[in-house]
């Protein structure tokens, strides 16, 4: 079985999917073709642990990721505001932040800690769902997550695109209804769902 690259992620709901597409198609007048959102082939989410699997194990990680759901609901979550970042290259990303409670902390660390089994960080373009072919900066992101983007240096939040944008505020309270494996695209974005576990 080949290896691919993947992301165990919280879907938010349907309310806060159906704002991140809509702040989403603002961006792509400036970056036409990057980041395109949508329901079913480009998911907003939040990201929880990302690396690499052999697709053989993707049956025992859906188990995990249920038992899992069971014992670790994140609970209320909330987005303060916007957030623009930068990517690798210089680029300039916005996301709606996602404040980090304790219960959204202890559940990415859980996910970590029963994902350390099944992921490597070892990530080639090749396992990358295609096409677009995975540019460096996504490589880099996947490879670097244990080191850059797990633990202290967790920021959860919700990828709306690249570039700025510009007079969209935007703040909510939600609850996450999935915890999900997904197949990792370009741009870490979630481009396939492998296996879910429904949040009661």
């Amino acid at each position: 079985m080949a290896k691919i690259a993947v992301d165990v992620v919280l879907l938010p709901s349907e309310r806060v999917t159906n704002h991140a597409i809509e702040a989403n198609k603002g961006l792509l007048k400036q970056n036409a073709d990057r980041i395109i959102l949508d329901k079913e082939n480009c998911l907003p989410h939040i990201s929880l642990v990302m690396g690499c699997i052999d697709e053989r194990d993707i049956t025992n990680i859906e188990k995990i990721l249920q038992k899992i759901a069971e014992k670790y609901h994140p609970g209320q979550l909330s987005i303060p505001g916007i957030n623009i970042g930068t990517n690798s290259l210089g680029e300039k990303v916005s996301s709606f932040e996602v404040k980090k409670t304790e219960r959204l902390l202890s559940l990415h660390e859980e996910v970590m800690r029963r994902m350390t089994p099944y992921f490597s960080h070892d990530v080639t373009a090749e396992m990358v769902f295609y096409p677009p072919k995975a540019g460096e900066s996504t490589l880099l992101w996947i490879k670097n997550y244990p080191e850059k983007s797990a633990f202290e240096n967790f920021f959860p939040h919700i990828t709306i695109g690249y570039g700025q944008v510009d007079g969209f505020s935007y703040t909510a309270e939600f609850t996450a209804s999935k915890l999900a494996l997904c197949h990792l695209g370009n741009h870490c974005t979630c481009r396939k769902v492998l296996a879910a576990a429904e949040l009661e």
